[in-house]
């Protein structure tokens, strides 16, 4: 009984199927920025095709308080003024990627749960830039409620926050006329990624840019590579290893007095309601990389296993510690995926792709087989993070709009696929997790400071956790 009640709070969903996700083929020839080819989905007008009509009801509420849309343009003498939602490692990183893609780009607003995490990135990215930030404390914003504040001080959003949050923080910028770089995984539950994928249609309808956190699309070297697997060069495609082992994310210790929910939106990396676990927060840009090499296929199926071994402690909130999933694909390709957070263990990030005539060492930029080759450039040349923004800021300039809605809606969908496919213990189809209006409550519009959280500490310690062959989502 306190099971059932327990797996009630963790995770419930509307099993009625409305909106279907598309898979748009890809094959596009990538477009070059710099000198270097900066994108490997289309060119700065690709175009992402959607079915059905917008579910309007999922951010009614998000809309009525926002000022008119801005031009795709954003000139003046202000140059083009950037707000961070999310005041975590990720943020302040996207920021400085921002900032290196012109002397044009300022950062404005910052906002966060807590508002020393503000502050502490503030003084931090003044130092580094210090022509570019201007963030006076009146644009310091806090609470669940401040992406509000952001999108109006700002042209472009960085939206790098608890992943539950971003569709609905997504879709309020866009439809503020916003231009916007969302982090990773851009949804955690298939409702999120229809809502994601709506907004990314509304982009596109208004003109303006959406690009993805998922950084191998703009990396040089990977572009390169998976253009050799394409022609041939390691033959059929017959399996996809793919590899993500590494120690927990950082944790963070409950603070005296601290709120239940501010304790869990600070630590957020650790409780399945807000960051989705491991497979889309870390395997995402594995899976993606393997869509890619499959033509951006989208899987038929898929089958996993995962729990939690050996993370102890509150502070571990309520995710698994390992998972591994297998997918398979058409042809009969099956891709194998594996994560995992454990100290003190061997620690491994790779994509492996072997075929009939060798195998693609993706990340070494290495194949062997029939045919050897190499980069002539180490893997670490080119920073991806950067070009990812230099190409965003790049499309604002020059009125000619980017969206990554292609890609980042079905990577998103094939890591919450795995996911789910591991909490539960069951085989899941691709139809039947696009199909479904499964969430994790609360609903992100409905998270606010009194919000009681779906999860809360046992008496005997932790937090329940899901149990595979017994838990039920979809």
């Amino acid at each position: 009984m306190a099971r059932a009640h327990a797996e009630n709070r963790l995770g419930m969903g509307d099993r009625r199927s409305r909106l279907p996700l598309t898979s748009v083929p890809g094959g596009r020839r990538p477009w070059r920025c710099c000198g270097r080819i900066a994108a490997a989905t289309g060119g700065l007008m690709h175009d992402i095709h959607f079915e059905g009509a917008t579910r309007r009801s999922f951010l009614a509420s998000s809309a009525a308080w926002l000022p008119a849309s801005l031009s795709v343009h954003v000139r003046g003498s202000g140059g083009i003024r950037v707000g961070v939602i999310g005041c975590g490692g990720r943020g302040e990183a996207a920021a400085m990627n921002a900032m290196r893609a012109g002397r044009d780009v300022r950062v404005v607003a910052l906002a966060d749960i807590l508002r020393d995490r503000c502050e502490e990135k503030r003084t931090s990215l003044k130092l580094r830039f210090p022509d570019q930030v201007d963030v006076p404390d009146d644009r310091i914003f806090t609470g669940f409620q401040a992406y509000r504040q952001v999108i109006e001080a700002s042209d472009v959003v960085i939206i790098a926050n608890a992943a539950k949050f971003h569709p609905l923080h997504l879709r309020a910028a866009i439809e503020a006329g916003r231009h916007v770089f969302v982090e990773k995984p851009h949804a955690i539950d298939p409702a999120g990624v229809k809502a994601v994928e709506e907004a990314c249609e509304l982009a596109r309808k208004k003109n303006l840019c959406v690009v993805s956190g998922l950084q191998s699309r703009y990396h040089p070297g990977y572009i390169e590579i998976i253009e050799k697997v394409h022609a041939g060069m390691i033959g059929e495609i017959v399996a996809i290893q793919e590899t993500w082992l590494r120690p927990p994310y950082v944790v963070r210790q409950r603070r005296p007095r601290q709120k239940e929910l501010e304790f869990q939106a600070s630590n957020q990396y650790h409780f399945h309601w807000l960051s989705g676990d491991d497979v889309p927060q870390t395997l995402i840009h594995n899976l993606d990389r393997a869509s890619w090499v499959l033509g951006n296929a989208a899987p038929l199926r898929c089958w996993g296993m995962g729990g939690r071994s050996t993370l102890r402690g509150e502070e571990f909130g309520s995710v698994f510690d390992h998972h591994a999933v297998v997918y398979e694909f058409p042809k009969g390709v099956r891709v194998f995926a594996y994560c995992r957070t454990i100290d003190n263990c061997f620690n491994e990030n790779s994509s492996l792709i072997l075929g009939t005539k060798g195998r693609c060492d993706l990340l070494n930029l290495r194949i062997t087989g029939e045919t050897n080759w190499s980069s002539a450039q180490p893997p670490s040349k080119n920073n991806a993070y950067d070009l990812e923004h230099a190409a965003l800021f790049q499309a604002i300039r020059t009125g000619k709009p980017l969206n990554n809605g292609d890609y980042m809606v079905r990577s998103t969908l094939i890591a919450v696929m795995g996911q789910l496919a591991c909490y539960t213990g069951q085989e899941l189809t691709w139809e039947r997790v696009r199909s479904s209006n499964f969430y994790y409550p609360p609903r992100p519009e409905d998270v606010h400071e009194n919000t009681e959280p779906p999860v809360r500490p046992q008496a005997e310690g932790g937090y329940p956790v899901f149990t595979p062959g017994v838990t039920r989502l979809l």
